[in-house]
C-alpha cells in the first residue's frame, strides 16, 4: 500500500482455522496524496479507522462461523477489513463486502489471496448515500455502527433501502448506548426486534463485553407497515 505502513497478523476465528490479515501498523497511518480522503469526507483522524482490527469486529466474524446463513445472499455493511465477509465466503455463503472508505477494496483484495479465497465480491457502499448497484439482501451483518447519535437513523434508512422484504440484520454493538433508537427505528421497518448480551474471550485474549442486536422482518410484517 503506497504511502503506508501495513502489518500481517493471523487472527483466530472461533470454531475454525486463523485468517491471515494485512492491516494499517496503526492508527497514524494517513495519507493523502490525491484528494481521497477530502473528496470522501473522512477526517485524518478517522481515515486509519477502517484498517484496524476492532474487537467487535473479530467477534462479528466468530458469530459469522457458527451462525446458519442458508440460502440468503448476505452483505456485510461498512466491512473495515472484511472479516466477517471472508469467514462467510470461506463456509460457501453467498457475501458481498462493502464499505465507503477510498482504501477498503484494495485491503479487501490484498487479503483474499493468503487466505485462499477469490471470487468473492465487494461493492462501494454508503449509508448517507444512494447505491443503485448495491441491490438488496436477505442477512445484513455490520458492528459498532452506533458511535454517535445520527448513526441510528442512517443505518435504518440504508437497511431500508437494501434488506429483502423477509431479512434479517445482524449487529454486534460494543454497548455504545445508541441501540435503543435503532430499535424504534427498526420496528417503524416492521422488524422484531431482539438483543442478546455477549461477553466472550477473543483471540488477543481481551474479554469483549457488548450485545448481538438481531432484526428479523417477514413478507406479512412489511404489508402491515
Amino acid at each position: 500500500m503506497s504511502g503506508y505502513r501495513v502489518k500481517l497478523q493471523r487472527l483466530a476465528v472461533a470454531g475454525s482455522g486463523d485468517l491471515q490479515i494485512c492491516s494499517l501498523h496503526d492508527r497514524q497511518q494517513y495519507a493523502d496524496s490525491f484528494g481521497e480522503a477530502e473528496a470522501a469526507g473522512i477526517s485524518p483522524a478517522c481515515w486509519p479507522l477502517f484498517g484496524q482490527i476492532w474487537p467487535s469486529c473479530q467477534k462479528l466474524a466468530d458469530l459469522m462461523q457458527s451462525w446458519v446463513v442458508g440460502d440468503p445472499s448476505v452483505r456485510e455493511m461498512g466491512c473495515g477489513l472484511a472479516l466477517a465477509s471472508l469467514v462467510v465466503h470461506r463456509r460457501g455463503g453467498d457475501v458481498t463486502a462493502s464499505g465507503r472508505h477510498p482504501l477498503a477494496e484494495s485491503f479487501f483484495r490484498v487479503n483474499l489471496s493468503p487466505n485462499g479465497m477469490s471470487g468473492l465480491e465487494f461493492r462501494v457502499g454508503h449509508r448517507t448515500r444512494q447505491n443503485p448497484r448495491l441491490g438488496k439482501f436477505g442477512l445484513i451483518i455490520d458492528s459498532d455502527r452506533l458511535c454517535e447519535r445520527n448513526h441510528p437513523e442512517q443505518v435504518a434508512a440504508f437497511i431500508e433501502l437494501h434488506a429483502s422484504r423477509e431479512a434479517e440484520v445482524l449487529i454486534i454493538d460494543p454497548n455504545r448506548g445508541n441501540r435503543l433508537a435503532l430499535h424504534h427505528h427498526m420496528r417503524r421497518l416492521g422488524f422484531l426486534v431482539d438483543e442478546t448480551t455477549l461477553e466472550a474471550m477473543l483471540d488477543d485474549g481481551h474479554l469483549f463485553r457488548g450485545r448481538l442486536l438481531r432484526y428479523r422482518r417477514s413478507a406479512q410484517s412489511v404489508k402491515r407497515v
